[in-house]
């Protein structure tokens, strides 16, 4: 049986213009994979913590010397990793806020980025530990930033995604939702028919 997770990291949750390209896929997924399960997590409604020397600490900590906690930040962590772990296909609504990724993201990013779990150090580097997944990314921006040196966000999605070993990323684009109706109707539509045109 195939699951996808979603991730929502818009500040307005299902009601965000990634989140609602994102749902379209999803459902469209939903109707090639009757048997599938679908888990979303929403980082609005339940953001998580952002990493602190503590939080890390408890990481790094051996599990025999763990604090309840330190244990409790772990078993945290270890659920976010097993949720991306059961995975086949992760679909993330990626808005673009200030330039950047929205925080709650960011937070979960570090929360899921483990040495030992999902990435490990060799005597060749580091290796990542979740390939074979596909992403799909559905990013919705009030400006043109696809493919200038402003448009951060996806090099440093598919470089952290690529860090845990995953490689089959795929990005769709809404831009120009903030320079008039005209543009932001154009974008929509061409997002809306690239969606509707990705494999499922």
């Amino acid at each position: 049986m195939s699951t996808l997770l979603q991730i929502r990291s818009s500040l307005f949750s299902d009601q965000g213009q990634s989140s609602q390209l994102a749902d379209q896929y999803v459902a469209r997924w939903q109707a090639a994979h009757p048997e599938g399960t679908v888990v979303t997590r929403d980082l609005a409604a339940n953001p998580i913590p952002h990493l602190t020397a503590e939080r890390f600490g408890a990481f790094t900590t051996p599990a025999e010397q763990r604090t309840a906690e330190q244990q409790a930040v772990v078993t945290e962590s270890d659920a976010l990793i097993a949720e991306l772990r059961a995975a086949d296909v992760v679909v993330l609504g990626l808005p673009l806020y200030n330039f950047g990724m929205p925080s709650t993201l960011k937070a979960y990013i570090d929360h899921i980025a483990r040495a030992g779990e999902t990435f490990r150090y060799t005597a060749n580097g580091p290796e990542g530990l979740l390939g074979g997944r596909q992403v799909r990314v559905f990013a919705a921006r009030g400006g043109l930033y696809a493919g200038t040196p402003l448009d951060t966000q996806s090099s440093y999605l598919r470089n952290f995604l690529a860090f845990l070993g995953i490689t089959d990323v795929e990005f769709i684009y809404a831009e120009g939702l903030a320079m008039g109706d005209e543009s932001r109707q154009n974008a929509l539509s061409q997002a809306h028919s690239r969606v509707s045109a990705l494999a499922v």
